[in-house]
């Protein structure tokens, strides 16, 4: 327990509270789930951790704890010396590539292309634009009486009583 932060481990009795007071009937079980924050389906898969392994049951797995399928420290470095030193002109992915044939390191390209990106030897892409651009509409005959009735109402109560065309082909 001495893994997890003090934060955590006040949740963690709170969370053992309104469960143990859920079963013992003193509140419903959709009150417990209101009063935790969380759905009703997570309440009870919270209840079958606590069942199964207690009280350490009830604690954030993912708090202290680095992913197991993280890089080590070695291979990243390896990885940045490497395109530093003998590939600095080849592409992200002609990189990959060599590095999987010739020295035995298979990581994906995204996460080589994030590393290199990271460190700053490769640019990042710049964003690129919306895939349609609108166009404005084509001034059509029909919807140009639509829209004078509204203008004439704001040209009456404008001063001056004016009001620009709209439709230069009705006229």
């Amino acid at each position: 327990m001495s893994l997890y932060p003090a934060r955590a481990l006040e949740r963690a009795m709170k969370i053992q509270e309104v469960i143990l007071r859920a079963a013992s009937g003193k509140i419903l079980w959709m009150q417990a789930a209101e009063i935790l924050g969380i759905s009703p389906r997570s309440l009870q898969r919270w209840k079958r951790r606590y069942e199964e392994h207690g009280y350490d049951g009830l604690f954030d797995r993912r708090q202290k704890r680095p992913s197991p399928k993280r890089v080590p420290m070695a291979t990243v470095e390896k990885v940045l010396r490497l395109y530093r030193e003998q590939y600095f002109d080849f592409n992200v992915k002609h990189f990959t590539e060599k590095l999987a044939e010739e020295h035995d390191i298979e990581l994906s390209y995204s996460w080589i292309k994030m590393a290199l990106q990271t460190a700053g030897l490769v640019a990042r892409q710049r964003k690129r634009g919306r895939h349609r651009k609108r166009r404005p509409r084509r001034p059509l005959p029909g919807t140009t009486l639509w829209v004078l009735p509204f203008l004439m109402l704001v040209s009456s109560t404008n001063t001056g009583g004016r009001h620009r065309k709209i439709n230069s082909s009705l006229s």
